[in-house]
C-alpha cells in the first residue's frame, strides 16, 4: 500500500511580510538612484537659498524667529513632500518590470507592501528636512529651539500624506519617469495650498480654495510651532483625510495589479 506524500505546509511570514530585512532591501535600492538624491535632498535646499537666505529676510520678524526661518519651514515641508512622493512612487519602476504581478505569488500582503513603502519613503523624507534645517541654520534662519525640534518633527509626520500620494500615483502612472509628472503637479499645489505664498495673501476665494488641498494641512501644522496662528484642527482633519484616501487607493491599486496574474 503506497502512501501519497503529504506536501509540506507552507508557513505565512511574520506581519504579512513587513520586515527589517525587506525595509533595508527597499532602502539601497532608492540611494542607488542618483537622480531621486538631487531631486528630493538638494533641490529644496537650493530652493531655500535661492528665495529665503535675503538680508532682508534675516532682519524681518515672525513670531518668535524671522522670515529667513518661516521661509526654511515651507521649504523643508515641500523636500519632504518631493521625498516621500518619489518614495512611494518608486513602485512605478517596479510595475513597468511586472514586479507587482510577481508578489502575487508571494505570501505578501497589501498591507505590508504598502507599509514596507510608506516607511522608506518617511526615511527619505525625514533625511530631507534634516538637510534643508543644517543648510537653514547655517544661512540665517532664527527660529526658538521648540520651533527647530516642532516644526521639522511635524514637517516629516505630516509629509506621510504625500508618501501615499506617491505611492497612489506610482500605480496610476506606470513610467519611469513618474516624478517628471508629479513634480510640476507638487509645484501647483504647492502654490495653491499656500506653502509658498501665505495663505491670506491669497484673496478669500483662492484662502477657501486652499483649505482643500492635501498641501494645506502639512503647512500650517508645519509652521504653527513658530506662528502660532491658523486653523490648527481645519489642517489636522485635511492630513488626516488626505492620507487615509490615498492610502486607501495605493492598497487598491495593488490589489488590482497583482490579481492580473
Amino acid at each position: 500500500m503506497s502512501v501519497s506524500p503529504v506536501s509540506p505546509v507552507r508557513s505565512l511570514p511574520r506581519f504579512g511580510g513587513f520586515s527589517l530585512g525587506m525595509i533595508a532591501l527597499e532602502l539601497r535600492r532608492m540611494l542607488r538612484n542618483k537622480r531621486t538624491v538631487i531631486f528630493t535632498l538638494i533641490m529644496p535646499a537650493a530652493f531655500f537659498l535661492l528665495f529665503g537666505s535675503s538680508a532682508e529676510y534675516r532682519t524681518q520678524r515672525v513670531g518668535d524667529g524671522n522670515v529667513t526661518g518661516y521661509i526654511l519651514i515651507s521649504m523643508a515641508v515641500y523636500g519632504a513632500m518631493l521625498a516621500t512622493t518619489s518614495g512611494g512612487a518608486m513602485v512605478s519602476i517596479e510595475r513597468a518590470a511586472g514586479w507587482s504581478r510577481q508578489l502575487r505569488l508571494t505570501p505578501l500582503k497589501p498591507l505590508a507592501y504598502v507599509a514596507v513603502k510608506l516607511v522608506i519613503a518617511m526615511i527619505i523624507g525625514a533625511v530631507s528636512v534634516a538637510v534643508a534645517f543644517l543648510v537653514g541654520s547655517l544661512a540665517g534662519a532664527e527660529l526658538p529651539v521648540h520651533a527647530w525640534i516642532g516644526c521639522g518633527l511635524l514637517a516629516w509626520v505630516c509629509s506621510l500624506v504625500f508618501a501615499a500620494f506617491g505611492l497612489f500615483m506610482g500605480y496610476l502612472l506606470p513610467s519611469e519617469n513618474v516624478m517628471q509628472i508629479l513634480g510640476p503637479v507638487l509645484a501647483v499645489l504647492s502654490f495653491a495650498g499656500g506653502l509658498f505664498v501665505p495663505v491670506d495673501e491669497l484673496g478669500s476665494t483662492f484662502a477657501t480654495i486652499a483649505t482643500f488641498t492635501p498641501v494645506y494641512g502639512v503647512g500650517e501644522i508645519a509652521r504653527y510651532p513658530l506662528v502660532q496662528d491658523g486653523n490648527l484642527w481645519v489642517a489636522v482633519l485635511n492630513v488626516v483625510f488626505w492620507t487615509a484616501l490615498f492610502s486607501a487607493g495605493a492598497m487598491w491599486r495593488f490589489r488590482r495589479d497583482t490579481a492580473r496574474v
